[in-house]
C-alpha cells in the first residue's frame, strides 16, 4: 500500500475548513427578514450594534435629507427609546450615515444600505432614502439590542403604484385611523391610499325605498351646505392636512368622488338629478342639472392655487352604471370622457373604475394619461383597455376585495394564495408578463357594503393589516419571493404595525398574563389603551348602586359599561353600536366576571358560567328574503376607569382566550 505524506500546513487548513465550512472561517449573515422582502442581499460576517452615543450623519444640508433624518431619529426614539442626534460632518463607528446618491440604477424608489461598523443609507431620491429607514427599523425591532447584520442591501420595487382603497362612504372612517393607516402603509412601502368618499347601502335593507336607503358623502362642502353626512365627515382643513401628512411620508392620497352610479348621497340632496328609470343611486345622465351639480362639486375641491385635493391624481368613479340601452351606454361614455377632461383641466391626472367593456360603444373616451382600476374583466377587459391606451392598476375583485361579514367576496383575504400565486400582473384570469409597462401596480380594497352590520373600524383593521403586509410583498418584491408562506407568516409576527401605531391592540408577543392590577380605582388610568383579539379580561366585583350609563373602562374607541345607558345591564359600545348582556351586578353582590373577545364574538362569564356568547347574528329583512350578518365584537378598552361605586379587584388581562387553552 502506498502512503502519501501530507504537509503539516495543509492538514491545519483542512482541519479549519472541516470545522468552519470554509477556509476564511467567515460566517455569512443570511438575508434579514423585511416586509416587503429585500431584492438583493450580500451577507457579511458580524453584526452592527448602534453606539450609545450614535448619531445620524447627513452628507449634505439638503432640506429633504435632513427632514428624513429627523423622521428616522423620531421613529427610532419612539420604538427603541434611544435618541439619535442629527448632524452633518464626519461619521464614526456606530453611526448612521444618510446621503442622496447618483445611483440611477435604483430607480425612483430604490435604495442601498451598507451595514458594517457604521450604517450607510443612500438613494437617488428622498423617497428611496425614506424607504431605506423603514427597512432598518424593521430589522432593528426584531432583536432586543436592535442589532443589524452586516452586509449590503440593494432594493427597489417591481411596481410604482402599491396601494389600498378604503370605502369611507358606507361607513365613516375617523381621521385618526386614516392617519395611522398612512403610517402603516409607509412602514411597508405602500404608497397610494384611495379614499372612496361617497357611496350608499342596498335598498333591500331599507324597505326597498331609495329615500330611506343610507347614503353618505364624507367631505365638507361650501357649494352645497348640508351635503356632508351628518354622522361623520371630514372638514376641508383636516382633509388637506391629512394629504400633506401623507405626502410627507411618501404616501399619495387619491380622493374619489364616485359618479354617476353609487351616487345616492347626491340624489338625496338634489332629487331631480337622480334617475327615475335606473334607480336614484344612478345620476340622470340626460339632465343638464346633473352636470351642473357635479361640475360645481369637483370644482370646489380642484380650483385655486391651494386646492382641497392636493395630490396629482383624482378618481372620478364611473363604475357599475346600467348598460340596458344603447343611448344610455353612449351617454355614460360621454359623461366619463367629460369628467376625465374636467379633472385634467385643473392639472390633475384622472383615474376611473374599469367599465368600458360593460359600456362598449362608439362614443370616444379619452385614454391617454388616464389610469384605470381594473377590477372585473367583464366590466373592463384588461387586454382591450391596454390596447385602447389605458394604464392599469390591478385590483381584481375575486382576489383582493374585502367585504367584512358579507358572505361574498372575502371576509379575510386568501393570503397563502396571494403570497404564492398573485402579483399585479394577474388581473382575474388575464395574466400578463411581470412588470408589464401598462400595469402601473396593484391595490386591494375594503368595501363596507352592509350598512349597519355592526362591523367596527377595529374589525376592518383586523382584516386589512395582515392583507396589507402580504400584498406589500407582492407589489414590491413581485413573483420572486424566497421564503415559503409558512415561514413568512411566522416571521411577520415580530414586525410591528408602524412606529407608535398599535391598532391591533397587541400587548406582548406570546400568550401570557400581560397586565394586572390588585384594585381598580374610579378614574384611574392604564398604560395600555386597549387589548385586541384574542383576549380575556377578568376581575372580581362587589356590586354597589350604579346609575345607568356607568362605565367600567373606556378608550378612544370603545366603552365597557357596568350599567348600560338604556337597560342598566352590563354591555359595551363602539362605533355607534350598543350591545348589552342579560346581566347586572346587584348592590352587595360579589362575583368574578370574565370577558373573552375574538374577531367573531364577545363572551361574558360570571362565576364560571356563560351568561351570553355574542356571536355573529343574522338580521332578516323583507319577510326573511334578505339578511345581513350583525357583528358584536369588542376590542376591550383599558385606558381609563369610569366613575363607579362598585369595588373592582384582581383585574387580570390575558392576550389569549383562557377558556380555549
Amino acid at each position: 500500500m502506498r502512503h502519501t505524506l501530507i504537509p503539516l500546513k495543509v492538514v491545519f487548513l483542512l482541519t479549519i475548513f472541516c470545522l468552519t465550512g470554509n477556509l476564511s472561517h467567515a460566517a455569512v449573515n443570511p438575508k434579514p427578514f423585511v416586509i416587503p422582502e429585500l431584492k438583493q442581499w450580500t451577507g457579511k460576517d458580524g453584526n452592527f450594534i448602534p453606539g450609545t452615543d450614535a448619531k445620524i450623519v447627513c452628507t449634505s444640508s439638503d432640506s429633504e435629507l435632513l427632514r428624513i433624518a429627523h423622521m428616522f431619529a423620531d421613529d427610532y426614539q419612539q420604538m427603541f427609546g434611544q435618541t439619535l442626534s442629527v448632524t452633518e460632518g464626519k461619521a464614526k463607528a456606530g453611526d448612521f450615515i444618510l446621503s442622496l446618491s447618483t445611483d440611477k440604477k435604483l430607480g425612483k424608489e430604490g435604495y442601498a444600505i451598507k451595514i458594517a461598523d457604521r450604517v450607510t443609507l443612500s438613494a437617488p431620491t428622498p423617497t428611496g432614502l425614506y424607504w431605506s429607514t423603514r427597512t432598518l427599523l424593521q430589522i432593528a425591532e426584531q432583536t432586543a439590542d436592535h442589532q443589524l447584520p452586516q452586509g449590503i442591501i440593494r432594493d427597489y420595487p417591481d411596481y410604482p403604484i402599491r396601494g389600498f382603497m378604503i370605502d369611507c362612504g358606507r361607513k365613516f372612517i375617523p381621521m385618526p385611523y386614516l392617519q395611522d393607516l398612512v403610517k402603516i402603509m409607509a412602514y411597508y412601502k405602500m404608497n397610494a391610499l384611495q379614499v372612496h368618499l361617497n357611496d350608499n347601502g342596498f335598498k333591500q335593507f331599507f324597505g326597498h325605498d331609495w329615500n330611506k336607503t343610507y347614503a353618505a358623502f364624507r367631505l365638507e362642502s361650501d357649494t352645497y351646505p348640508g351635503l356632508a353626512a351628518r354622522d361623520g365627515f371630514y372638514t376641508k382643513k383636516e382633509f388637506v392636512d391629512f394629504q400633506h401628512q401623507a405626502t410627507a411620508q411618501f404616501v399619495e392620497i387619491i380622493p374619489e368622488i364616485d359618479i354617476p352610479a353609487h351616487s345616492l348621497a347626491f340624489a338625496h340632496y338634489k332629487p331631480e338629478i337622480g334617475s327615475k328609470e335606473y334607480g336614484m343611486d344612478h345620476l340622470d345622465l340626460f339632465k343638464p342639472e346633473t352636470y351642473e351639480f357635479a361640475d360645481a362639486l369637483f370644482k370646489e375641491y380642484l380650483e385655486g392655487e391651494n386646492p382641497i385635493f392636493v395630490g396629482k391624481r383624482v378618481h372620478i368613479g364611473t363604475d357599475e352604471y346600467s348598460n340596458a340601452k344603447k343611448d344610455v351606454v353612449e351617454k355614460f361614455r360621454e359623461f366619463t370622457d367629460h369628467y376625465i377632461r374636467f379633472v385634467e383641466s385643473f392639472g390633475k391626472q384622472a383615474m376611473v373604475w374599469g367599465a368600458l367593456t360593460h359600456a362598449k360603444g362608439e362614443t370616444p373616451v379619452k385614454s391617454e394619461n388616464v389610469i384605470m382600476n381594473a377590477w372585473y374583466n367583464g366590466y373592463a377587459d384588461p387586454e382591450t383597455m391596454i390596447k385602447e391606451g389605458y394604464r392599469l392598476i390591478s385590483i381584481p375583485d375575486g382576489m383582493v376585495y374585502l367585504v367584512p361579514a358579507a358572505r361574498y367576496y372575502y371576509d379575510y383575504l386568501n393570503e397563502p394564495f396571494l403570497y404564492n400565486k398573485w402579483t399585479p400582473a394577474h388581473i382575474g384570469k388575464a395574466v400578463f408578463e411581470e412588470q408589464h409597462p401598462a400595469i402601473l401596480g396593484g391595490m386591494f380594497a375594503v368595501w363596507n357594503d352592509h350598512v349597519g352590520n355592526g362591523i367596527s373600524v377595529k374589525d376592518i383593521h383586523h382584516r386589512v393589516f395582515p392583507a396589507l403586509q402580504t400584498l406589500a410583498v407582492k407589489m414590491w418584491t413581485g413573483a420572486h419571493t424566497s421564503l415559503p408562506y409558512e415561514a413568512y407568516n411566522e416571521k411577520r409576527a415580530s414586525i410591528s404595525e408602524a412606529p407608535g401605531v398599535n391598532q391591533m391592540g397587541r400587548i406582548g408577543k406570546s400568550p401570557a398574563l400581560v397586565y394586572e392590577r390588585a384594585t381598580v380605582a374610579p378614574g384611574s388610568t392604564s398604560d395600555h389603551p386597549e387589548i385586541g383579539y384574542n383576549y380575556t379580561v377578568s376581575f372580581d366585583i362587589t356590586g354597589a348602586d350604579e346609575k345607568n350609563g356607568t362605565e367600567l373602562f373606556r378608550s378612544a374607541n370603545a366603552v365597557f359599561y357596568l350599567t348600560d345607558p338604556i337597560r342598566g345591564m352590563m354591555g359595551f359600545a363602539r362605533d355607534g353600536y350598543l350591545n348589552t348582556f342579560p346581566y347586572k351586578v346587584n348592590p352587595g353582590e360579589k362575583a368574578t366576571v370574565q370577558i373573552e373577545g375574538d374577531n367573531r364574538s364577545t363572551t361574558l362569564k360570571v362565576n364560571g358560567k356563560v351568561i351570553e356568547k355574542m356571536d355573529i347574528q343574522k338580521i332578516y329583512f323583507n319577510a326573511g328574503k334578505d339578511s345581513i350578518n350583525y357583528v358584536r365584537t369588542l376590542v376591550f378598552p383599558l385606558e381609563k376607569a369610569g366613575k363607579f361605586n362598585s369595588r373592582i379587584e384582581n383585574l387580570k388581562v390575558y392576550n389569549y382566550c383562557v377558556s380555549r387553552q
